[in-house]
């Protein structure tokens, strides 16, 4: 590496404890989507503190905020997408090799988004040092992104017109290897709700004046069941009922019912359409009343094929992290228990394409941003070799060493490539025209209802629920 390169390896070095600490307390909140009261607000502090123009509460979401540095005259500007928001169900005692709840039931970082929104802050707070020493000029633009497991943020956040100006967009995942991809990628996602009503009367002295809100639920989800014969492979459908009454003797009034309904692009507007006929078909059958309510809908990805080349070209620069043999110990006893092979901490570092992977039906609302500006996602290794998202293992290593240099060699990772992204003009060029010929072919239109909105306090109860409990196990990072 130069000189100017070399430095800012060093500023990343210096100040990665401080973010590791950070990651850890986001672990220990462990907030769930658009929850993230506590998390965002340490995440926006630190950056506030660094002398980031921070503004809380975007595209009306109060856990969402924006970070913005600029120097000299401000181009180019580069985006770095950041999520902290936890699942439910899978709290877990860090660093244990076995499955031991913190506090049972509570939720748990089982994705490693904790890693993630610290990983950022630690990259651009690395890079605003250097283009202030070295004179460099662009603007740093850090996205908070809220609820991503409920994919909820970024389709609101693009309404609201905050990703107009970005040239290019670093995002980043915590994962169990060292890679970045390029091409489409999983599965474009609706997310909605339907709820029923009818009529309530005594279940056993006069049913017949009752209209069950219940029974419409049940024809509901017999009618999409029904439906999978005759969907394509790349179709993904699923649901869970919300209420469905709460004594048997009373017939029930209001029955509701989630889905998320996934396919690729070209599909989805079907097939939201025909879960939509038969919510209408079951409130017929049982003279009941309809309506959905939409959380969210997002694209498939379409990562940038030359950005994410630099990526990789960075990723070998930097090379793995150095682990010690406690963390191939953990490793090694970790994947024993879940059941997966023993490999300990070999795991590969690639760059991929879509076009030699299989089809995967997971969804991320960054599928909406790398149609309204170049994107590539970079996963890092955060997680020990082999283990699934959304499992207590991820929540497991999530504080541990293991985890903490994963965060420091994506951080390098991410600043270099930004660092080449601000300082060479010719390579964003080419970044851009590639992503020009992608909005050719594909015109940004989101798939979210003009008149949905974000879906505030959808797991506050639940939050609400293990708050106490989950507090006492808080940890604070130093100042």
């Amino acid at each position: 590496m130069d000189k100017v390169r070399a430095e800012l390896i060093e500023r990343v070095n210096a100040r990665e404890k401080r973010y590791w600490d950070i990651s850890d307390a986001i672990w220990s909140y462990a907030e769930l989507g658009l929850e993230e009261h506590r998390s965002a607000k340490l995440l926006a502090d630190a950056l506030a503190a660094e002398g980031f123009q921070v503004e809380r509460g975007v595209a009306g979401m109060p856990t969402a905020f924006t970070a913005t540095w600029r120097n000299g005259i401000g181009g180019p500007v580069i985006g770095f997408l950041a999520e902290y928001d936890a699942l439910p169900m899978l709290s877990q005692k860090a660093g244990s090799a076995v499955q031991e709840a913190l506090v049972p039931g509570a939720p748990g970082h089982g994705c490693g988004h904790n890693t993630m929104g610290a990983m950022q802050a630690l990259v651009v707070t690395a890079l605003k040092d250097l283009m202030a020493s070295e004179g460099i000029s662009g603007t740093l633009k850090y996205y908070g992104c809220p609820a991503e497991e409920i994919l909820v943020s970024r389709p609101y956040m693009i309404r609201a017109g905050l990703f107009q100006d970005v040239d290019a967009v670093v995002d980043c995942h915590a994962w169990d290897v060292f890679k970045v991809g390029h091409g489409r990628e999983g599965a474009a996602a609706a997310s909605f709700v339907v709820t029923f009503r009818g009529k309530t009367a005594h279940g056993g002295g006069e049913p017949w004046l009752g209209r069950s809100a219940v029974d419409a639920v049940e024809l509901m989800h017999a009618g999409t069941e029904r439906m999978r014969e005759h969907l394509p492979v790349t179709h993904r459908l699923h649901w869970v009922t919300l209420e469905g009454g709460e004594a048997p003797n009373v017939v029930p009034d209001k029955a509701t019912t989630w889905y998320i309904v996934r396919d690729i692009d070209e599909n989805l507007e079907a097939l939201i359409s025909w879960v939509i006929d038969c919510a209408k078909a079951a409130a017929l059958m049982t003279q009941t009343k309809y309506e959905v309510r939409f959380l969210t809908a997002v694209h498939q990805r379409f990562s940038n094929k030359a950005l994410a080349e630099l990526v990789y070209e960075n990723m070998q620069a930097v090379g793995k992290p150095q682990y010690c043999k406690e963390e191939e110990q953990f490793a090694r006893e970790l994947q024993a228990s879940v059941g997966i092979p023993v490999v300990g901490l070999e795991y590969p570092m690639r760059l991929t394409s879509s076009a030699n992977e299989p089809y995967r039906g997971g969804s991320s609302d960054v599928g909406d941003v790398t149609l309204v500006a170049p994107t590539a996602s970079m996963r890092f290794p955060a997680r020990i070799p082999g283990v699934a998202s959304h499992h207590w293992s991820v929540t497991a290593a999530g504080t541990t060493s293991f985890a903490h240099k994963g965060i420091t060699a994506g951080a390098k990772v991410a600043a270099l490539s930004a660092f080449d992204l601000l300082t060479k003009p010719e390579l964003l060029a080419r970044i851009r025209a590639e992503f020009d010929e992608l909005a050719k072919a594909r015109p940004y239109k989101s798939f979210l209802p003009a008149d949905a909105d974000p879906p505030l306090g959808w797991y506050a109860g639940l939050m609400e629920k293990y708050r106490s409990e989950m507090a006492k196990f808080y940890q604070e990072p130093s100042r």
